[in-house]
């Protein structure tokens, strides 16, 4: 049985495909001149501090362009992640959305805890002391509520399901090199997460979600030492099929890529001739 049914698949390839579309058209009119002369380059001025002069000497511009066209698309490629997942888990769980604000009154103790959780997390780390783990920290935040301190608070989740077994899960989709600040900032909405939501595990799923793995197949595979030490990694961490399957079945990852594949294929040349050579 296949988990991107034929229909869903042409949406994704449709959204895909606008996807790159909108940034081929942002970034082919750009211009990168070549210098003519070191004291011609050297008079011009750029507010964004953009000026390289030994690069630009080098290198072609229309290979200037395409390199940032590249790091544009690198920088954006989350959004696609983001609605691939979405459109993926409609097709397979009673309710989902994405960008979803969790609005509600909780208590303001027990939301400074989460705070304070982090803290004591990242102390741990520092001190080489042993971890607590992500059930330990939710349910140290979810007992620390009170009921005459409630004040409103909304928190934004990336993806959020419902599973047709009525099981919660909240994704925060991000890289998989995250810095030691992001990964407490992470850490902190996902027990967030579980306090305004009111749940512990089993109930709720809260993970920091990686869509790949940039070290091979398996999670064991997984080396990048900020999120195995900021981060509950054994826990709270899905990557790469382990993220997909929860989302959409276990061929899910493998389909997805497919269409990324099948795009490429198809607007690889009209990439090329309007990135490089102008058409």
């Amino acid at each position: 049985m296949v988990a991107i049914n034929k229909n869903t698949r042409a949406v994704i390839k449709g959204y895909l495909e606008g996807f790159i579309q909108g940034l081929i058209d942002e970034y082919k009119g750009r211009n990168s001149l070549r210098p003519t002369t070191a004291t011609e380059y050297l008079s011009r001025y750029s507010s964004n501090g953009e000026l390289k002069p030994f690069q630009a000497a080098l290198i072609p511009p229309e290979l200037i362009r395409i390199n940032q066209f590249e790091r544009g698309l690198s920088t954006k490629l989350g959004n696609s992640f983001e609605e691939c997942a979405r459109l993926i888990a409609l097709q397979h769980h009673q309710k989902v959305y994405r960008g979803y604000d969790i609005n509600t009154e909780v208590s303001s103790a027990a939301f400074a805890e989460a705070e304070l959780q982090k803290q004591n997390y990242e102390s741990a780390v520092k001190g080489e002391k042993e971890k607590p783990s992500f059930e330990q920290m939710v349910t140290a935040v979810l007992n620390a509520r009170r009921n005459d301190d409630l004040a409103k608070k909304i928190v934004r989740v990336d993806l959020y399901i419902v599973g047709k077994d009525g099981t919660e899960f909240c994704f925060e989709i991000k890289a998989p090199k995250p810095n030691k600040g992001q990964c407490l900032e992470v850490l902190q909405r996902l027990l967030r997460f579980h306090l305004l939501l009111g749940l512990n595990r089993p109930q709720l799923q809260a993970y920091y979600a990686m869509p790949y793995n940039p070290y091979g197949v398996n999670k064991s595979d997984y080396k990048w030492t900020h999120a195995k030490s900021y981060l509950p990694f054994d826990d709270a961490v899905v990557i790469g099929n382990d993220f997909w399957s929860t989302v959409g079945g276990n061929t899910a990852y493998e389909e997805l890529l497919e269409i990324y594949l099948e795009v490429g294929r198809e607007k690889g040349k009209y990439m090329l001739d309007n990135l490089a050579f102008g058409f």
